[in-house]
């Protein structure tokens, strides 16, 4: 899962940045107000960790341009002690959680799961689920009735970002993006083999039921709730 962290502070992003890290999160810095936007604005993230106060655009700024442009990533605002005024400011602009400095490391990743399971990404353990699917980011591996479907790297990537957004409709250059980039020498047709490839492997336990092509689009993964 991806993340992006924008904190002026140069050792505490570099800190936050280690944090992430070290759950097996992929993590991206920017040290001011603009970058951060910029890359929110036009990157894909999971998750936004956003300090308040920043040079240049500062963090209830960038929360409300994000909202406004229908930009829906999950966002914890960090700030300072005494200024929790501030966070609430954030939270009615549409922000999800905040964490007051200084913090542990524990607190700041239960935070990141619980919005996360708020958001129906993870599950108590951590792992993302849809129907009897459990992706397990530890083994870099997806399960089904305890069986392994033993994905390959890519159709790991490929599942997870499905999974981080259920419900939504990704298109090929959506995913072809966050998966190869767009500097890959793979074209786009690369997306269409390797949800076929996924779907093969998720067809013996029904997973290839929740995944669905929009035609002349691309793909959408329906909760499990959702599936006819």
């Amino acid at each position: 899962m991806k993340i992006l962290i924008v904190e002026d502070e140069l050792p505490l992003l570099d800190a936050i940045i280690e944090i992430y890290e070290n759950e097996s999160f992929e993590a991206t810095g920017a040290s001011n107000g603009d970058e951060g936007c910029y890359l929110a604005e036009n990157g894909s993230y999971d998750l936004i960790v956003l300090d308040i106060m920043l040079p240049g655009m500062n963090g209830l700024q960038i929360v409300k341009r994000l909202r406004e442009k229908q930009v829906a990533t999950p966002i914890i605002m960090l700030t300072a002690k005494d200024s929790v005024e501030d966070s609430v400011k954030g939270l009615d602009a549409g922000a999800d959680d905040y964490v007051t400095k200084p913090f542990a490391a524990a607190l700041l990743l239960a935070r990141t799961r619980a919005v996360l399971r708020r958001r129906g990404t993870v599950n108590l353990e951590g792992n993302m689920t849809c129907g009897e699917i459990q992706l397990v980011s530890s083994l870099r591996d997806a399960f089904a009735r305890e069986e392994a479907l033993k994905l390959t790297p890519k159709e790991y990537e490929l599942l997870e970002f499905l999974l981080c957004n259920k419900d939504q409709i990704l298109s090929r250059e959506q995913i072809f993006e966050r998966i190869w980039g767009f500097d890959s020498e793979s074209a786009s047709s690369a997306v269409d083999v390797y949800v076929h490839h996924l779907r093969k492997k998720l067809a013996p336990y029904g997973g290839d039921l929740y995944l669905k092509t929009i035609r002349g689009v691309g793909y959408l993964l329906k909760g499990e709730d959702h599936v006819q």
